[in-house]
């Protein structure tokens, strides 16, 4: 079984995937948020490579690392501007978690996931051409481009040879001792400010931040592919809201309730953050500008056009539940239903115990599995 299963090589893994976008260690932060917004626009992967001398890959950040970044810098959020002129260099984790490894292209599929379960985050694969048979020189694509190879593809690898690990497939995750009850967690009535450690946690170990009540129970999550879909005016809500209303905050991004942009204003008066309030009512308007100049030109046109706002656009997004199982579920049932959501993880709720959250089962966990059949 292993001999068949991992005689791909990781090039194989990574046949269409699109060379990854980077940015220098030297480049702004703020033009790494700009580029932020573009790869949202484009629809593609919602983070960028941050490259050293010989494009050599530092890490991967997000809109996540931009806004947690601004939450603890000092001064950030008095002088956001300021902020956002240091290098991205700047927002990379001094522990060395959330670590990018570089992988050959010929390596076997058992060191890709030996070294994602040795505590990378993500793999940079250099692109060759056409697969391991047509290949430029040297082995990697012209001007050094990469992709990223990620826990979700070696997921859907195994997945897609499930028939191999019958005996496992069908067992529960409980039973394989998936459910882990150290997961992140944060009141609703808390202060999002405080929730920032937690969401720094949560873009490292490729998870998100529960949401839960006094009682136990599932209410919603914070999570860096939600975080995404916003900008770094997001900082200011993080700053002056409750986990509840960021919550609410990230769901109606670009057209938040009133009440809540009203919170946000009062929030930042009154911690003396001028300069923030006023970058969120330059953002306001320009984006109202941009909206109404689309809107003038589709007139002038004679089509008047129907937007579905998507993810990081202006208007509400469709609200997004947190994907959930109960511990009784199979290992396979969880890995399409993590795979059909595009989530790292799954939450599981005990149906015996009024339905409270009982823990988490993550992609990291589900690989191990694999890992451990292949001994």
């Amino acid at each position: 079984m292993a001999v068949s299963l991992l005689a791909n090589e990781v090039s194989d893994l990574c046949i269409g995937k699109p060379a990854v976008r980077s940015l220098p260690l030297s480049a702004a932060a703020g033009e790494l948020a700009a580029a932020l917004r573009r790869v949202a626009r484009s629809g593609a992967s919602a983070c960028v490579a941050v490259t050293g001398p010989a494009r050599a890959v530092a890490g991967r950040v997000g809109l996540a690392d931009v806004l947690c970044f601004l939450c603890t810098e000092p001064d950030a959020l008095a002088r956001p501007a300021a902020a956002l002129a240091k290098p991205v260099s700047a927002l990379l984790p001094k522990d060395g978690a959330g670590e990018v490894r570089r992988v050959d292209p010929r390596s076997s599929i058992l060191e890709a996931l030996d070294a994602i379960l040795s505590g990378a985050q993500v793999l940079a694969v250099p692109l060759r051409a056409g697969g391991r048979k047509k290949q430029l020189a040297g082995g990697a694509a012209a001007g050094g481009d990469f992709c990223w190879l990620t826990q979700e593809d070696l997921v859907r690898y195994f997945l897609n040879s499930i028939g191999l690990f019958y005996h496992v497939a069908a067992r529960s995750v409980s039973s394989l001792g998936l459910v882990r009850t150290n997961y992140l967690s944060v009141r609703p009535g808390e202060s999002a400010l405080s929730a920032v450690p937690l969401i720094r946690r949560a873009v490292t170990s490729e998870t998100a931040v529960a949401v839960v009540t006094e009682d136990g129970h599932l209410v919603g999550e914070i999570s860096p592919a939600l975080l995404a879909a916003c900008d770094e005016t997001a900082a200011a809500a993080i700053a002056t809201l409750s986990v509840a209303d960021l919550m609410a905050y990230v769901d109606y991004f670009g057209s938040p309730p009133e009440h809540i942009l009203r919170a946000i204003k009062a929030g930042l008066k009154d911690k003396g953050l001028d300069a923030m309030l006023d970058l969120i009512e330059d953002e306001t308007l320009s984006s109202f500008s941009s909206l109404s100049a689309s809107s003038s030109s589709d007139e002038e046109s004679g089509r008047t056009q129907l937007r579905r706002p998507s993810s990081g656009s202006y208007g509400r997004r469709s609200a997004e539940e947190p994907v959930v199982c109960s511990p009784t579920s199979s290992l396979v049932a969880v890995m399409v239903q993590a795979l059909a959501h595009r989530v790292n993880y799954v939450w599981v709720l005990d149906e015996d115990d009024d339905c409270r959250l009982a823990g988490i089962v993550t992609f990291a966990d589900v690989l191990r599995v694999f890992r451990e059949q292949l001994q």
